[in-house]
């Protein structure tokens, strides 16, 4: 009888402990938002852009070849605000249920890439020369001096400052996640690799490109 008790008091502390779990981390999740406070959703099309529109802080996102690459399948962000840099859509893998929630495990892409490419998902490739693991697109055949990830899982949270989000990557069947920062020779790459990081993460903002283009045409 004993066993029993122990079984039945251990499946309801079980119980108890998930729905405590559940109700802790539903406090802290929300939907994101873009820049305007409209929820972003799958398969729209958004700019990643620093929080601050400062020129030191530099413009969105793009594509470049680093180290001994001969494509560009690096991503990032450009030092330089006035250069046109390339949106990236968000898709839920599995089922999707519409709402992109603080926290939800993402796939994320660019929406245009080079020819010499065939996907342009975001991955992992470790870069054993600077010793960091950065954000780029393609395959392992791009990479083929560096170990790549592209297993995992890319999630957005609010940035520990308070203003905008941070971006980050989970290890499949790992308990390892870090935030995405940057990182790089400016002077040489033309901007900032985005890359894993348990330091200082990245703040950014998502930019809607139909409203945001929309502006631009009005203006020119």
């Amino acid at each position: 009888m004993k066993p029993m008790l122990s079984l039945i008091f251990s499946f309801f502390l079980f119980i108890l402990i998930t729905n405590l779990s559940l109700a802790l981390s539903n406090e802290a999740v929300e939907q994101v938002l873009d820049s305007l406070g409209n929820p972003i959703f799958p398969g729209g099309k958004y700019y990643i852009f620093p929080v601050s529109h400062d020129e030191t802080y530099g413009g969105g996102l793009r594509l470049a070849k680093t180290g001994d690459s001969k494509c560009d399948v690096t991503a990032l962000q450009d030092d330089n605000i006035v250069i046109d840099s390339i949106p990236v859509k968000f898709s839920i893998p599995g089922i999707n249920p519409g709402i992109i929630f603080t926290g939800t495990p993402i796939e994320i892409e660019f929406t245009k890439k080079p020819s010499c490419v065939e996907s342009s998902k975001w991955l992992i490739f470790v870069d054993d020369v600077i010793q960091r693991a950065c954000v780029g697109i393609g395959g392992p055949e791009n990479y083929p001096h560096f170990k790549t990830l592209n297993d995992g899982r890319f999630y957005i949270e609010k940035h520990e400052s308070g203003f905008g989000y941070k971006l980050g990557y989970c290890v499949k069947d790992s308990p390892t996640c870090l935030d995405i920062g940057r990182s790089g020779n400016v002077t040489e790459e033309g901007g900032f690799r985005l890359n894993l990081t348990h330091q200082v993460a990245y703040a950014v903002e998502f930019i809607d490109v139909t409203p945001f283009e929309a502006r631009i045409k009005s203006v020119v």
